[in-house]
């Protein structure tokens, strides 16, 4: 893969006017959504759907200069875009294996399972754990909650507990190996704009990602301390998990997402005839998840084409020209980059998207306050991951509460590992450590 970086001084600036205007669908969206559901305090009374589609249509009205069929093009390219379609494709088969599972009775199995090995207080622990560890196999979130978001909202019910919360385990889990991965592609992307070893660049980011994995697992285990015991599901026939295995055995052996959970769909429909269900009645389960990914589908289309329309209006090089005004030493350098990702990635939900656009700024910005490459490298990774998984609109966290069938902001108050990974990042960037040249 080729890391092309964005040259933004090969454009003209953008004034301050059209930059902030090129930028206020991020903020109609924002205002319509969070801002909203905190005063109502319920996010499920704001259709996330509603608020995009709003933001979307005011995003199109301030692209000026263009016929009207022309910004609609605009906006429908960017939603059309290859990268998009493939989140879609694993959405549909996501739902597609999730409901054949269940409705075999594999869920149910897993979960039963999974509460007779390890007693209550264990449970979350565990949840985290094995997200961390899934993640750091097969280096993407996404994969991960496709393994685990079902599994953990099924427990959550099954054990009495708050399913955001469990769903909330599982993004911060899946996030901890999206950034430390070898074969993530947000490592790619970092370590190729710096021109760093990923060797060096993953000891770097294990110094900040370790520790707040730690405290976040403490906290689960203290949290849990106190769980009561719960009445444990009926037995049930083991071999029901299956499909799950195979998806956690491919997933880890680094498959392709689409054809990790297309076996996972034939190794249940198999599973679930020589268990005596029908190939129509499994089929309409099926159908019935795709159909359930309606909504999340449509969110990303519109997330996706406003985010271009803001692109295409001069918001994101408005953005570059402004953090990198006015920047003052070393701890000043590597905070702007920090932030320069952090905002981009807020603006296009995407944070790989967000590494190669600021990549080659952010090594510009290195080179001239002397900041570690490996340390650059590493502050890409580690924002852009916890911006990612704080994004309502991320396709981390629509994929995982689309699973789980609850808001896409419901988890966001139990997401304690981007939050312990963002004051790791600062503190990072507070204590000066001095390394050898790379």
């Amino acid at each position: 893969m080729k890391i092309h970086d964005a040259d933004v001084s090969a454009t003209p600036a953008v004034s301050a006017a059209r930059g902030w205007l090129a930028l206020s669908p991020v903020a109609v969206f924002l205002l319509l959504y969070v801002a909203v559901s905190l005063i109502l305090d319920d996010f499920y009374k704001m259709p996330i759907s509603v608020a995009l589609l709003v933001a979307s249509a005011w995003g199109v009205a301030i692209l000026r200069g263009r016929p009207l069929l022309k910004r609609i093009e605009i906006f429908s390219r960017a939603a059309g875009h290859a990268n998009i379609l493939y989140m879609i494709w694993v959405f549909i088969l996501a739902g597609a294996f999730a409901t054949v599972a269940k409705s075999i009775g594999a869920v149910d199995a897993t979960v039963s399972l999974a509460l007779r090995a390890f007693p209550p207080q264990y449970v979350v622990p565990m949840l985290f754990f094995a997200s961390c560890f899934i993640s750091l196999s097969i280096g993407t979130s996404v994969g991960t909650v496709v393994a685990l978001a079902p599994l953990a909202s099924q427990i959550a019910l099954s054990s009495g507990g708050d399913v955001a919360f469990y769903v909330a385990v599982v993004l911060g889990g899946a996030f901890f190996g999206d950034n430390l991965s070898f074969i993530s592609d947000t490592t790619i992307a970092a370590t190729r704009s710096q021109n760093c070893d990923m060797a060096d660049k993953f000891k770097a980011n294990l110094r900040i990602a370790l520790p707040a994995a730690i405290v976040t697992l403490v906290i689960y285990i203290i949290t849990g301390a106190g769980a009561t015991e719960v009445e444990l599901p009926a037995d049930s026939d083991w071999t029901l998990i299956i499909p799950y295995l195979v998806v956690l055995g491919c997933a880890v052996a680094g498959i392709n997402v689409t054809i990790v959970l297309s076996l996972g769909i034939v190794a249940a429909m198999v599973l679930g005839l020589t268990h005596g269900h029908s190939l129509i009645g499994m089929a309409s389960s099926a159908g019935e998840g795709i159909d359930g990914m309606g909504s999340l589908i449509i969110i990303t289309l519109l997330a996706a084409g406003m985010l271009g329309v803001i692109k295409e209006a001069g918001g994101i090089q408005f953005l570059l020209h402004l953090l990198t005004r006015h920047i003052s030493g070393r701890r000043g350098g590597q905070a702007v980059i920090a932030l320069l990702v952090g905002i981009v990635n807020l603006c296009t939900a995407n944070n790989t998207v967000a590494i190669i656009t600021v990549g080659g700024l952010a090594r510009d910005i290195s080179q001239r306050y002397g900041i570690d490459r490996r340390k650059t490298a590493s502050l890409l990774d580690s924002t852009s991951c916890v911006v990612q998984s704080l994004l309502p609109y991320g396709a981390q966290t629509l994929l995982a509460t689309g699973l789980a069938g609850i808001s896409p902001a419901a988890p966001f108050g139990y997401l304690y590992y981007p939050w312990a990974l963002a004051c790791m990042i600062v503190v990072s960037i507070l204590i000066r450590r001095r390394t050898p040249a790379a």
